[in-house]
């Protein structure tokens, strides 16, 4: 049976692309190469032996002439440096038109309309913020009036933050998905993502197990329908369900952070998984021939991009060249894995949002040759080589909304 395995390393960039500028991004940033030279070199040995390190001054990572995939760098087609667009270009569906962004907060008609149709009577904060920091900074006034903290950043994002013993975690899925209903056609929001949070110890600390992100729904089939519609599966690691709103995805987990993604990958790749258990959207597909892994890395951009920590977000990468390994020696000779990214969030330059990035793309299999790829002017290119693996006929995607 073939496989095709994707993992997305949220947010390791590459490179300024071109119109960074009008991102407000300075030609400075490169998040996988200013990331190694802020932590005098990576410690990433499998990502050598792959040819990451011929994708730029990866210090650590050494060129490698002898590198056993497939490496090059990939830019983005569509307008935006967001979550959503980059994966759903990586699946064929372009988007011509950005989602729109509210640099000054959102609007009264917004909040009005969010506050009456939730009846939660107020909502604090409502400008661009760290996630981190508006938390600490609205959290005793939260605890005292009930009323969620609503904030955003450079990107289509309507972020909604509770403490989960303050205000019920059921209750903030509640007002995410009423958002989510409020925050379509001419506020055209990307992503609502709920933000649920504890306080440890005194101190504020976000759960990413119970992170939900409800974007809107893709326009059109994307290769993960493809697949399925060709009687194959397609499981969906980490976020890469609420990406895609369920459409196209047939089995779906969601994780806790970087290591139980790699874990639950490693455990797909090994047929490891109780398929049954993980069944979404009343997919009931038994005899398959093909399947599709994909999965999302997210700490690298939550955790580290957006804080400014380019020594956690060093570890995380080290982390993932640790499993890559045994995820290698793992596969059969019907799989191949690419290894990629859906923008950048440079941790070393001003700002915590994200950067208008190009992304590296390395592919390996037993039975392809290695070496440099040519100039590849889209992320497209993941969606055609998946189609190729597996066998798959699908119209060129169309790049409209």
């Amino acid at each position: 049976m073939k496989r095709a395995i994707v993992i997305v390393i949220d947010s390791m960039g590459c490179g300024a692309m071109a119109d960074c500028g009008e991102y407000g991004d300075i030609k400075e940033c490169n998040t996988l190469c200013n990331v190694a030279k802020a932590v005098k070199g990576l410690n990433a040995p499998s990502l050598y032996k792959l040819g990451l390190g011929n994708l730029g001054d990866v210090q650590g990572v050494e060129k490698n002439q002898k590198a056993i995939a497939q490496y090059g760098i990939m830019k983005e087609k569509s307008k935006g440096k967001d979550t959503t667009t980059g994966h759903w270009e990586m699946m064929g569906l372009v988007l011509e038109k950005p989602f729109r962004v509210y640099p000054d907060g959102f609007p009264d008609e917004i909040i009005n309309k969010f506050i009456e149709k939730t009846g939660c009577k107020g909502i604090l904060a409502n400008y661009p913020a760290s996630g981190t920091k508006v938390i600490e900074d609205f959290h005793k006034e939260h605890s005292e009036t009930k009323y969620p903290i609503i904030y955003t950043s450079a990107d289509s994002v309507f972020q909604i933050a509770v403490d989960i013993d303050v205000i019920p975690v059921e209750k903030l899925y509640e007002y995410c998905e009423i958002a989510r209903e409020i925050l379509t056609d001419k506020y055209n929001v990307s992503r609502v993502i709920a933000r649920p949070y504890h306080m440890v110890d005194g101190k504020p600390v976000r759960i990413g197990a119970l992170r939900r992100d409800y974007s809107v729904e893709p326009f059109k089939d994307s290769t993960c329908d493809a697949v399925i519609k060709n009687n194959g599966i397609v499981i969906g690691i980490g976020k890469i369900e609420d990406i895609f709103v369920g459409k196209g995805i047939s089995h779906a987990i969601h994780t806790g952070g970087n290591t139980q993604g790699l874990e639950i990958t490693l455990k797909a790749i090994k047929n490891e998984l109780n398929l049954e258990e993980l069944e979404t959207n009343n997919y009931k597909i038994k005899n398959y021939d093909k399947s599709f892994i994909f999965t999302n890395l997210v700490d690298t951009d939550m955790l580290y991009g957006h804080r400014n920590d380019p020594v956690g977000y060093a570890k995380a990468i080290e982390e993932i060249d640790s499993y890559l390994p045994k995820i290698i020696d793992n596969m059969t000779d019907e799989d191949i894995l690419i290894i990629t990214a859906d923008h950048g969030c440079d941790p070393t330059v001003p700002g915590t949002d994200h950067t208008r990035e190009q992304v590296p793309v390395i592919i390996y299999s037993k039975n392809i040759t290695a070496g440099p790829l040519p100039e590849i002017n889209s992320f497209e290119y993941i969606s055609e080589r998946i189609k190729e693996w597996l066998e798959i006929e699908q119209p060129a995607a169309v790049a409209e909304q």
